[in-house]
């Protein structure tokens, strides 16, 4: 039975400009299978490639995953490493196929802990796609809390290095200094899995977000739950605290 009622005009909505989805859910669906954990990874690597494409069908404009946090290093080694191998692989093929996709890749997060080829990785699907209208931001090594932390240092370096003043900070000012820079706020967060909580997740670009949370593993998360979740984001009423 669907999480949420949905007559079939509500479908053809015009989407959210940013949709933003915690991926979770991936470890459950391979021991629910009696599988390793890195299978369900793998699954929810696919599982990824199909809803991209669906949210570029629809006419989505930005899409922001949450790829890798930072407290996911405390996971097995195996299970961190095999991770990164889907992500080196999958940005390998992206590479590859970047003139035919024209998709714009974004990576918010200390990018600094990956490996010196995975960080390459992402800096080359950076530059190589960054005249592409429709974007998809990755958060890799990525949490709420940190990015805050990062923000504040780097607007005291400025302030210390004389390029500003501390009474001229504003919240536009500090959204400059986040990893998601000129990235709009995302109207619509998805989180799958069943669980209820942001798990330090876009936590600034989050305050007028409408989440939708579904009772379903991330592997096992199909269109037909996107449209779900879309066609929940219109009956909400968004005030952003008018009356």
């Amino acid at each position: 039975m669907a999480l949420f009622d949905k007559k079939k005009s509500e479908t053809q909505l015009a989407p959210p400009r940013h949709i933003a989805i915690i991926m979770d859910g991936n470890g459950r669906w391979a021991k629910n299978r009696g599988l390793p954990r890195t299978a369900g990874h793998a699954a929810g690597a696919e599982t990824f490639r199909r809803i991209a494409n669906h949210c570029r069908a629809l006419g989505v404009k930005y899409l922001t995953v949450y790829a890798f946090s930072t407290e996911n290093w405390k996971r097995s080694a195996d299970e961190v490493a095999g991770i990164m191998r889907l992500l080196r692989r999958y940005l390998e093929e992206a590479l590859q196929d970047m003139e035919k996709n024209r998709v714009c890749f974004r990576f918010f997060g200390d990018l600094s802990r990956l490996s010196p080829d995975l960080q390459k990785l992402c800096r080359d699907a950076e530059k190589r796609s960054e005249d592409y209208d429709v974007q998809v931001n990755f958060c890799l090594n990525y949490g709420g809390r940190d990015e805050l932390v990062h923000a504040a240092r780097a607007f005291a370096a400025d302030v210390a290095a004389g390029k500003c003043k501390a009474e001229d900070l504003t919240e536009d000012m500090l959204s400059g200094y986040l990893y998601s820079a000129n990235v709009p706020d995302p109207e619509l967060i998805i989180r799958p899995s069943g669980e209820q909580r942001t798990s330090n997740f876009l936590l600034w670009q989050s305050a007028y977000s409408e989440y939708v949370f579904m009772d379903v593993l991330w592997p096992d998360f199909a269109p037909e739950h996107l449209d779900e979740a879309i066609a929940e984001y219109h009956r909400r009423n968004r005030r952003f605290g008018g009356v």
